[in-house]
């Protein structure tokens, strides 16, 4: 059963009036950085991380304008396709350790998600309770005239629109908190935004003090990414060695009411935290460091602190911003057809030779059909499109040809052509492969706050 709760938040003055007592700290943990990450890290951070909040942050733009799409083929769907199994491990020992859990995995669908949730709950004879938090799906409100921020053009130039989801902030989730639930599920909302809310809750921080906000921004933005923070992305053996990667750890912060925040993981987990996996996690996907827009603050992170406390343990402050944009950004999904692939290995002597054959073979076969043909040589020059110096040629190549079509059948051609290589093409292929799969391109734009109306529908099993 659910019942709906209106957003809608002050934001003149402390909001959490709900708390009889302030906290002196909160512990958040982040057990997934994107919807296919590992399901253990999070485990360890609730049985052994001693958290008041885990947050799981599953969404990307592609992904939820998939979701989308999956919704629009069934209604029961649209959240993460993880969901279940991370919920069904994770519930009983949220409930038994009286951590609350806050993620973006309802998607396109929270709705459906949370009712998962429930059912869930009900299979395990457990008693959850769930906030399901709506309002980001704009699509109904865009007109095709709208500006796409990548393109100066209006959004319609871009195709047939399938989806397009505003990217909520703090003042969203807040409301959901005040429900007392265990669960808050969300769509999309500014992945910072996620640790924000919590903090905001439980110290009663004013969504004008953008100071504070900005700080807070800061923990999400290092929080958010889960085991980059840990020496994940930062790995490169022989440069920076990050030690038992196979049992790498997620983060958690400890947050005083003041925002400074002391960094670290679960003891006896791998990976590692430092000053070095600290920074780089601050600058990841950051274009201006002065000016990093959320729908909460314009966060400046040029003052901000690291200091290293102790063995993965680092310490940030210094976090700033400015007031509130007025506009938040929206990503928006529309069709763009169909990609046909095939891949095949050439190895051994004159490989490359062998490949470039290959390739040339395809080209000329598919040049009257395709306008849109990638030739890549894997293992040669398919990342960088070029060579840089002079290196021996490569022992084994893996060819990939991908084409881009309008129809499933016409992108079905590319994979049938390659695999046709393993005997009418050069000598020795192997291991060829293809496949079919429908593209959705994204882009974005910027929308006016105030048409968005956020609610909150809470479920009870």
């Amino acid at each position: 059963m659910g019942f709906r709760h209106n957003g809608g938040y002050d934001t003149g003055g402390p909001i959490n009036r709900l708390n009889s007592f302030m906290k002196t700290s909160v512990r958040i943990g982040c057990g997934a950085g994107f919807s296919g990450d590992r399901l253990e890290p999070a485990l360890m951070l609730v049985q052994q991380g001693e958290l008041d909040y885990l947050v799981l942050e599953c969404l990307a733009e592609r992904t939820i304008a998939l979701a989308q799409k999956r919704k629009r083929q069934d209604a029961t769907l649209g959240y993460d396709p993880l969901l279940e199994r991370r919920i069904e491990s994770l519930l009983p020992r949220l409930l038994e350790k009286k951590v609350r859990l806050i993620t973006n995995m309802g998607a396109a669908n929270p709705l459906a998600a949370a009712q998962k949730i429930i059912d869930i709950a009900q299979r395990l004879s457990l008693s959850v309770r769930v906030a399901a938090v709506t309002g980001d799906d704009v699509f109904s409100l865009l007109s095709g005239s709208e500006m796409a921020l990548e393109t100066g053009k209006p959004l319609s130039d871009s195709g047939t629109l399938v989806s397009a989801n505003a990217y909520m902030g703090t003042d969203a989730i807040l409301p959901a908190l005040t429900t007392d639930a265990d669960i808050i599920i969300t769509g999309r909302v500014a992945d910072p935004s996620l640790f924000v809310a919590p903090l905001a809750h439980e110290f009663g921080w004013s969504l004008d003090d953008f100071d504070l906000l900005g700080q807070g921004t800061v923990i999400g933005h290092l929080l958010e990414c889960a085991g980059q923070l840990t020496g994940g992305y930062f790995a490169d053996p022989g440069r920076k060695d990050v030690p038992h990667m196979a049992h790498l750890g997620h983060p958690f912060a400890d947050v005083s009411p003041d925002g400074r925040a002391v960094f670290s993981k679960v003891a006896g987990t791998g990976g590692m935290l430092s000053l070095a996996t600290a920074k780089e996690q601050l600058l990841y996907e950051v274009m201006d460091p002065s000016r990093y827009v959320t729908p909460d603050v314009v966060a400046d992170f040029t003052q901000v602190r690291l200091e290293l406390m102790g063995p993965d343990q680092v310490m940030a402050t210094g976090g700033r911003g400015q007031t509130r944009p007025g506009t938040l950004k929206a990503s928006v999904g529309y069709e763009t057809g169909f990609i046909g692939e095939g891949e095949i290995s050439y190895a051994g002597s004159n490989a490359l030779g062998r490949a470039k054959l290959a390739g040339s073979i395809i080209k000329e076969r598919l040049k009257d059909r395709f306008t849109d043909l990638r030739i890549d040589y894997i293992g040669s020059t398919s990342v960088h499109r070029t060579n840089f110096g002079h290196y021996p040629d490569p022992y084994e190549i893996r060819l990939r040809v991908a084409g881009k079509a309008a129809s499933a059948q016409q992108a079905a051609l590319v994979g049938e052509e390659v695999e046709a290589l393993y005997t009418n093409g050069p000598a020795a292929g192997g291991g060829a492969r293809k496949y079919v799969h429908e593209v959705v391109g994204i882009v974005s734009t910027l929308i006016n706050r105030h048409q968005l109306t956020p609610h909150v529908t809470v479920f009870q099993s």
